[in-house]
């Protein structure tokens, strides 16, 4: 198997036993996230770094972010744990630009709309660096993956 093959999550769950319910746009947040990071994604556990490709359970357990990493037959290769705290702020913030754009896709006007977009895209991509930067030590991921995951990472932080 080609190494561009090995080197990727090939399917993605989320813990999400204390999600109660989800608005429409978050859902389809979900959905995109999971789909664009099936298609095309970077990920070489530094543990396990000739097995894959992988399955990756995401949760959040004790204020920690847990990356479960498993392979096609669901044996645990590695878990990889990150204090979820150095997210929080950023996640808060984002959740706040979020609500302000599907507002003002609502009543606004297109140049509005396109500065709040603009803003909401630049603390993504903040958050999706950090998340890049935290697991560096632990797990290879690209630019693209990152984000992905960090808008699953938002995601588990809906309780209501």
């Amino acid at each position: 198997m080609a190494a561009e093959d090995r080197h990727r999550i090939v399917h993605v769950t989320l813990d999400e036993r204390t999600v109660i319910r989800r608005k429409p746009e978050v859902e389809h947040e979900r959905a995109v996230a999971i789909f664009d990071l099936l298609e095309e994604n970077v990920f070489r556990p530094i543990e396990c770094p000739d097995a894959g490709p992988f399955h990756l359970h995401l949760g959040i357990e004790d204020n920690r972010l847990v990356l479960d990493v498993r392979d096609p037959a669901e044996r645990e290769l590695t878990r990889i744990q990150l204090p979820i705290s150095p997210f929080k702020t950023i996640v808060r913030d984002y959740f706040m630009i979020c609500d302000s754009y599907y507002q003002a896709i609502r009543r606004s006007s297109p140049s509005q709309i396109e500065a709040i977009d603009m803003g909401r895209r630049g603390l993504h991509n903040e958050g999706a660096e950090l998340l890049r930067e935290r697991l560096s030590a632990k797990v290879e991921i690209d630019r693209n993956t990152a984000r992905r995951l960090f808008t699953l990472v938002c995601v588990l932080h809906i309780r209501a």
